[in-house]
């Protein structure tokens, strides 16, 4: 990887967690018994994600890998809530896909402009005014805040271009995008001029534009790590399109349909989609070649029913017909490609029978606590049937309902899970 341009990073983020319940009571003069008070404690800041177009690499991740939100305050007396802590935002380059290291879940394709919320922050715990019941006037104690969600990341970067142009190292891809875009790589008469992938907006008319990705150049076993181009290839996978860029003139002394196999090669070999995505040929450096060097290449292209254009970059000869083309083309494609989150919850993938808790009975309430149950609060919704109905099957798998009963309880009784209560029913 080289300094000036990093497309590939691990992190770690830690939500906030959330302040904990107080435990008061109100002491007024002349008021013999105020009864409790505590305020519930504060929510933990989320992890948010968020697009910053003003990035292009993650290379400020190499300084900072790790990423912690504010705790929320604690409550306090006469039932004031402890404040909120603010989320933290983590701003990323557009194309950041993050995926979470120890299950391999995709979690977020930054390539919209909408926040994304990674990890959530901790509820605050209630404070014990929550807890005053008839049978219990004077609780004296309160439930600590729930803990933020903590996740080791993988941030990669797969750049959101249109068209990816391949090609091996110094047959005029720089040059091209140079005379066709405003884009301005450097360029030079050496193998890995481009070092990082360059884009350029490729205007046809008012309105009408598309995303051009100089590929950093691929060599003879690029997907299993030799040369530099290796480390690009995840740039190509978004492309609608790719425009493989090939010498004609054969100026290195190569042969343009070996370079032309081997590039699809290793294309193949790094994703079957992507050797299967649309793909338009340019012989590049016409200017240089011979007649029977052009005509031998092209009607082997034909053969292979690809689209082929002559051109040479350098002097724009045959450029706009072929962004012309390109163009068109696009219009038949679908859009870009758009990696989707598993929608599968981080709590449906955790054995609960495996997991231990533990029950507790003070005056007359059941307290269930049980650090893996937290993650199952947070993601489940009560008011939803369905995911009550989940939340009621693993609290029976795990043996938390046998263990309730074991001890006595009843119907009606009050249990407490991590803070939530509800009324025991069989």
């Amino acid at each position: 990887m080289f300094d000036g341009f990093v497309d590939e990073v691990n992190i770690t983020v830690e939500a906030g967690d959330g302040g904990d319940g107080a435990v008061s009571f109100h002491r007024e003069k002349y008021v013999a018994a105020g009864g409790p008070d505590g305020g519930d404690g504060g929510k933990g800041g989320d992890i948010v994600f968020l697009v910053d177009d003003n990035l292009n690499t993650l290379v400020d991740f190499r300084y900072q890998r790790k990423f912690k939100a504010e705790r929320g305050e604690n409550g306090q007396g006469a039932r004031k809530f402890g404040r909120s802590a603010d989320d933290l935002i983590i701003r990323v380059p557009r194309g950041t896909v993050v995926t979470d290291r120890e299950s391999g879940r995709i979690l977020a394709d930054m390539s919209g402009s909408e926040p994304v919320v990674i990890a959530k922050g901790g509820r605050g715990g209630r404070g014990n005014a929550h807890f005053a019941t008839p049978t219990r006037q004077i609780p004296r104690f309160a439930k600590p805040g729930f803990k933020g969600q903590k996740l080791e990341l993988h941030l990669e970067l797969k750049l959101l271009a249109d068209v990816g142009l391949v090609g091996f190292p110094n047959v005029g891809k720089s040059t091209l995008i140079s005379v066709v875009s405003a884009a301005k790589p450097k360029i030079a008469n050496y193998h890995f001029t481009t070092l990082t992938p360059n884009l350029g907006v490729v205007k046809i008319s008012e309105g009408n534009s598309f995303v051009m990705a100089d590929i950093p150049g691929l060599i003879e076993g690029a997907s299993e790590g030799v040369g530099l181009g290796h480390e690009f290839l995840r740039h190509v996978e978004r492309c609608r399109l790719i425009l493989h860029i090939v010498d004609v003139s054969g100026s290195e002394g190569r042969d343009p349909i070996s370079d032309f196999e081997i590039i699809n090669k290793e294309l193949k070999n790094f994703s079957e989609e992507l050797a299967n995505a649309p793909q338009i040929v340019a012989a590049n450096k016409c200017d240089m070649a011979s007649k029977e060097q052009i005509t031998a290449f092209g009607e082997y292209i034909k053969r292979l029913g690809l689209p082929f254009f002559e051109i040479s970059a350098a002097t724009t000869e045959g450029t706009r017909q072929l962004m012309n083309y390109t163009y068109k083309a696009l219009q038949e494609l679908p859009p870009l490609k758009v990696f989707e989150p598993d929608p599968q919850p981080l709590w449906q993938q955790a054995d609960a029978k495996e997991s231990g808790f533990e029950v507790t009975v003070e005056d007359g309430v059941y307290f269930v606590e049980a650090e893996w149950l937290e993650g199952i609060l947070r993601m489940a919704d009560m008011d939803d049937y369905e995911s009550l109905q989940h939340f009621q099957l693993v609290l029976k798998s795990s043996g938390i309902i046998d263990e309730l009963e074991r001890l006595g309880i009843e119907e009606g009784d009050t249990v407490s899970v991590c803070g939530f209560e509800f009324d025991y029913v069989r």
